[in-house]
């Protein structure tokens, strides 16, 4: 005990002590809690671990795929607009050229609606001259196979007491002749109501 009390000897004791202590815990390996992932164990699962970009789940899914409809719909009615403003276009030209074609069909109609030129003014009026002094009994038989718009500017050309005997006359010769005596007569009403300018209208 009094070797104890020594202050060097319990120097060198607590020195061999610690060294002794300090060797055992180096060799002894620590112990593994149970249950608990090793070291080993957690590296390979950081490693096997999918990166935060590249997670999918299904709801990601869904919404992507809910995306790509929308914009093939889109791209779609995009599509059929392009097409229908193409259709609107040619249809546009088709009518364009179909009323060009109703105005000239028009001006060739009035253009040949009955009309008196300079120089078949001349004959039409030694004609009208012609019958108005004939008898109307005599005048109606060769006046009936006269072509309508000839007919028409020869009687414009008489007095209304030359040409109503004539008329008459006509529309007793049967009654085919009567019906185109009525014609005749309503296409006169028109060309006489035509603008004159101090002279006989031209049909």
């Amino acid at each position: 005990m009094k070797i104890l009390r020594n202050s060097l000897v319990s120097s060198i004791i607590g020195l061999v002590l610690y060294a002794v202590v300090t060797v055992l815990v180096w060799k002894v390996p620590v112990s593994i809690v149970e249950g608990e992932p090793s070291q080993e164990d957690i590296v390979a699962k950081a490693k096997e671990a999918v990166p935060s970009w590249e997670f999918q789940s299904q709801e990601a899914d869904l919404l992507i795929q809910e995306l790509r409809i929308e914009k093939e719909t889109l791209a779609k009615r995009e599509k059929d607009l392009n097409e229908l403003t193409e259709r609107l276009k040619t249809e546009r030209l088709e009518i364009n050229v179909v009323t060009q074609a109703v105005y000239q069909l028009q001006m060739q109609v009035e253009a040949s609606i009955v009309r008196i030129n300079a120089e078949e003014a001349v004959n039409i009026k030694k004609l009208s001259k012609t019958y108005a002094a004939m008898s109307p009994e005599g005048a109606a038989p060769i006046m009936k196979e006269m072509e309508e718009p000839t007919l028409i500017k020869i009687i414009a050309l008489m007095k209304e007491a030359e040409s109503a005997p004539i008329l008459e006359a006509m529309s007793k010769l049967s009654p085919d002749d009567a019906k185109r005596v009525a014609k005749v007569t309503e296409r006169l009403r028109f060309y006489l109501s035509q603008p004159t300018n101090g002279k006989k209208p031209s049909p």
